[in-house]
């Protein structure tokens, strides 16, 4: 917990350098990235919206993901991670923005897509960046290492964007 809420930390310091905002688009941390942020005081100067979208058709109706997604590639996938991402900026206006959709378990895997796979990704304005993680453990540690991963990403590409001001 001590680590998760030190990254928040580290991100609300950054995005304030660049005067930018982000926004969450989460599936299975149900919330926990938008938790750990708003932990943070003054977290409402850098934070614009969270949707937990558990169901695929919440991440239809909130978030524009192409329903037909669902049945070609799964909810966890690259693409609808992505979907999602732009869903969330173009809803909260934010310059930042993560989403993640996964299996954390105990059940809901398969032989492609086993428990503990996660598919994140981070939006930078116009820019797109994913990945798939596969963490070990029980349905809370692969939750926390998700909410970890979402992290540090935005951590990433926020360093890369001061950066490139510098």
């Amino acid at each position: 917990m001590k680590e998760i809420t030190q990254l928040a930390a580290e991100l609300g310091r950054r995005l304030q350098v660049l005067n930018a905002h982000v926004t969450t688009a989460e599936s299975c941390t149900g919330g926990g990235i938008a938790e750990a942020i708003t932990r943070i005081p003054g977290s409402s100067a850098w934070f614009e919206a969270g949707y937990v979208t558990y169901s695929n058709r919440q991440k239809t109706e909130q978030l524009n993901v192409p329903g037909e997604l669902f049945s070609t590639v799964g909810a966890v996938s690259r693409e609808v991670v992505e979907a999602m991402v732009k869903g969330a900026q173009e809803k909260s206006h934010a310059t930042f923005a993560v989403a993640v959709s996964g299996v954390a378990g105990p059940d809901g895997g398969s032989p492609s897509k086993p428990v503990g796979t996660v598919w994140l990704a981070w939006g930078v304005a116009e820019q797109m960046f994913s990945e798939v993680q596969h963490f070990p453990g029980n349905r809370d540690e692969v939750r926390r290492q998700t909410v970890k991963a979402a992290l540090e990403g935005l951590l990433r590409h926020a360093a890369s964007e001061i950066s490139n001001q510098g």
